[in-house]
């Protein structure tokens, strides 16, 4: 029995129907994409041998090597590179430039560019989007639709919210009916048992997906979330670096490796994950010691969204959490087309009328 007044449940039953009806299959959509996606740069790593770590190797990359190896393979490209470090030796190495001529007024397409683990060799140049783990982020991202993709996507993690909450209240049990409510009978009707499937892994699984989506939702449209957050708990502006000085000027230029060995003094213990053009001076300082309240909440966003921010066992949860929109939309297509199945049997039958034929009056001939 639910906790919910009959009348108030019949009104968010149908909110949860309408919903569910419009969402369902972009629920699924985005419970697909985002299994994979918690695993994307191992799927890349599957699928193309050249990007796969090369084991026995036990010192990491020198990042100016590997800039060095960038610059003589794409002399024409200029400044521009950003460099993800890799967090083990025998990683191969991928930098980005973010604004290629080739892939000029798309929404977001950078170059990609590998190097082997010593960063000596150029072993693979593709664009975002070209790639299945980039396809289907940029699917999960902007369902392919570029800046107004990234807004449908958010605005649909809002009314996945919504749909959950709803049946959040129409699964609602109460009080001493908890053990029940959250139990798959046994021995009962195919029905029934769609309906269990539905209604328990629903609740269960209610919050973690409630994360997800407003997390998901929230880096789809930080122009409206921030300040929202801001107005709670001020937001660090993210710092700017000066322009640098003119070559001659600014006297000689340290590498990259110099660069992150300065980063990593600053701040003992941390692991450096992305390195941009620079002459290795600190021109700005974050610190999340030091971070506000709102600070904080936004930049778990991402971890959240990804599972990232609980190790492996987070992205493993959150991986198998992908199935379970897969499940719920089964099930409550399986529901609503057994339901609409079952109205039209019990629906009254009229007496079906023949049709007459014109009586002539008077005595037949």
């Amino acid at each position: 029995m639910s906790a919910v007044s009959p009348r108030a449940r019949r009104v968010w039953l149908q909110i949860h129907k309408v919903l569910g009806l419009a969402l369902g299959l972009w629920f699924l959509l985005m419970g697909v994409t985002g299994s994979l996606l918690v695993y994307y740069r191992g799927l890349e790593a599957r699928l193309d041998a050249r990007l796969r770590e090369q084991p026995g190797v036990t010192a990491p990359a020198k990042i100016a090597e590997v800039h060095r190896t960038l610059v003589a393979a794409h002399p024409q490209r200029g400044t521009g590179w950003r460099i993800e470090v890799p967090p083990r030796p025998g990683e191969p190495v991928t930098a980005r430039f973010l604004k290629p001529v080739e892939t000029q007024g798309a929404y977001f397409a950078p170059l990609l560019a590998t190097t082997d683990p010593s960063g000596r060799t150029l072993v693979a140049n593709r664009f975002w989007g070209e790639t299945p783990g980039t396809w289907i982020y940029d699917l999960h991202f902007s369902l392919l639709g570029g800046e107004l993709g990234v807004k449908v996507v958010g605005w649909g993690g809002v009314a996945l919210a919504a749909t959950l909450v709803s049946g959040l209240v129409i699964w609602w049990p109460a009080r001493g009916r908890w053990r029940q409510a959250l139990r798959l009978r046994r021995g009962v009707s195919t029905v029934r048992r769609v309906y269990d499937l539905h209604t328990v892994f629903g609740a269960l699984g209610a919050v973690l997906l409630l994360i997800l989506a407003l997390t998901g939702s929230a880096l789809a449209l930080p122009d409206l979330v921030k300040p929202m957050i801001a107005s709670v708990s001020p937001l660090t502006p993210m710092p700017r670096p000066a322009v640098p000085p003119p070559p001659e000027a600014a006297g000689p230029r340290r590498d990259a490796d110099a660069a992150i060995a300065r980063a990593v003094q600053a701040f003992p213990g941390a692991q450096v994950r992305w390195i941009d053009s620079t002459r290795g001076e600190i021109v700005a300082r974050r610190d999340p010691r030091h971070f506000s309240a709102g600070d904080t909440v936004w930049q778990w966003m991402h971890p959240l969204h990804s599972g990232e921010g609980f190790g492996p066992a987070g992205r493993l949860l959150v991986c198998l959490c992908g199935v379970l929109p897969v499940l719920l939309a089964v099930t409550g297509l399986w529901r609503w087309l057994d339901k609409r199945r079952a109205r039209h049997r019990t629906a009254p039958r009229l007496p079906r009328v023949l049709p007459v034929s014109p009586v002539t009056e008077g005595v037949s001939r």
